[in-house]
């Protein structure tokens, strides 16, 4: 009895829309790739909405993957992505390299053909984020956090003032020791650890060691992050769950969390909509779904997002759906007019719709042969 009631639920379609899912996440830790030296993997994101500061509301945080090194910069508003990559030019590469490899959200700045021909001309690889997966980004993410909270120390009285003291957050970060690395930024790359205000000191000796112990460096620092890296996974892990083995055409519910839908109250929603067809698994943690053209989202989403279809004898057949929305089965078009195409189909109730919502050609094709002959006015 439990087993054939925990099957009616699994595959009952009311349920798996309307209940939320109260178990761990789906999907392992999948960690990106370790960079093997400085500048060559960067991460990029945006804090906006900051109160006027000298004319800034805006900052730039751009992140070093290897180094866990960052740079921040005061912007007046959200930039264009040909201003962008000039911020990029002036503040990374003049600096240190071009990177391999630049990570970055969704946003519109970067999913642009301007954003895109940059990163091809230089021959770095564009990483964007799966949809409403921010984690993908973390290191750019809890940087904006550790911002947030050293503004917060020193401007909480006087909040338009933070972007004079970005350049001495910056250096107060270079300083910080990284729990990933165990080393500071500045140590990392330049072999020695400056102190945060002037005195004597014995670093400059160990200047003139530091071409010899590079590579050394850089090494170990590597192997420390690939142990931190299996570390953070081992934990992560622990409050996840494996996800299913997905396969394309396979059919799932997505979660309806951050999707823009038109409703009266988000209250009552459901909480997955569907059904959505699988049209590729591009990587372990992500699902290409065919979504309709409502949905003005982006189709690739982290396999937590998402659950299978279940199904069981018990369970009443289930309404057929397309691309996420309801499939109704008709008898046949009765008469059509030129309002932009329409037929007046009949089902159990007669009503004119659009050309576009008949997803069955066929029934065109067997209706414009019957009325061939009709006269013109009476179609």
């Amino acid at each position: 009895m439990y087993k054939d009631v925990k099957d009616y639920i699994t595959a009952c379609h009311v349920c798996a829309q309307q209940k939320g899912d109260h178990r761990s996440p789906a999907g392992l830790l999948n960690p990106l790739p370790t960079p093997s030296r400085p500048w060559s993997h960067i991460a990029l994101d945006f804090i906006c909405g900051l109160p006027d500061s000298h004319g800034f509301s805006t900052i730039l945080t751009i992140v070093d993957r290897f180094l866990k090194a960052c740079h921040i910069i005061p912007l007046k508003a959200l930039p264009s992505s040909s201003v962008t990559a000039k911020l990029l030019v002036k503040h990374v590469f003049k600096l240190h390299r071009i990177p391999e490899e630049i990570l970055s959200d969704r946003g519109p700045l970067f999913i642009s053909r301007v954003w895109k021909d940059f990163a091809e001309a230089l021959g770095a690889k564009v990483s964007l984020t799966s949809g409403y997966h921010p984690q993908t980004n973390e290191q750019c993410e809890h940087m904006n956090q550790e911002l947030g909270a050293m503004l917060r120390c020193v401007c909480s009285s006087h909040p338009s003032s933070w972007s004079s003291q970005l350049a001495w957050v910056e250096y107060a970060h270079k300083c910080h020791v990284s729990t990933a690395t165990g080393q500071s930024p500045f140590e990392a790359s330049l072999g020695y650890q400056p102190s945060l205000f002037l005195q004597q000191s014995s670093a400059p000796s160990s200047i003139p060691q530091f071409p010899r112990g590079a590579r050394r460096v850089w090494m170990s620092t590597r192997a420390v992050l690939d142990r931190t890296a299996e570390r953070n996974k081992q934990l992560v892990d622990h409050r996840r769950r494996p996800a299913p083995d997905y396969t394309p055409g396979q059919e799932v519910w997505l979660s309806s969390k951050d999707i823009p839908l038109r409703a009266t109250s988000r209250k009552f929603t459901p909480r997955f909509i569907g059904l959505f067809k699988i049209l590729e698994v591009p990587t372990p943690s992500t699902v290409r779904l065919e979504l309709s053209c409502s949905l003005k989202v982006h189709p690739v989403f982290h396999v937590s997002l998402v659950k299978p279809v279940g199904s069981s004898p018990l369970c009443p057949p289930p309404a057929r759906y397309y691309k996420g929305g309801l499939v109704y089965t008709f008898r046949r078009i009765l008469v059509s007019r030129p309002r932009g195409t329409q037929y007046l189909v009949d089902w159990e109730e007669r009503s004119w719709v659009p050309r576009s919502f008949i997803e069955d050609p066929s029934l065109i094709r067997d209706y414009e042969t019957v009325s061939a002959g009709t006269p013109v006015g009476v179609r």
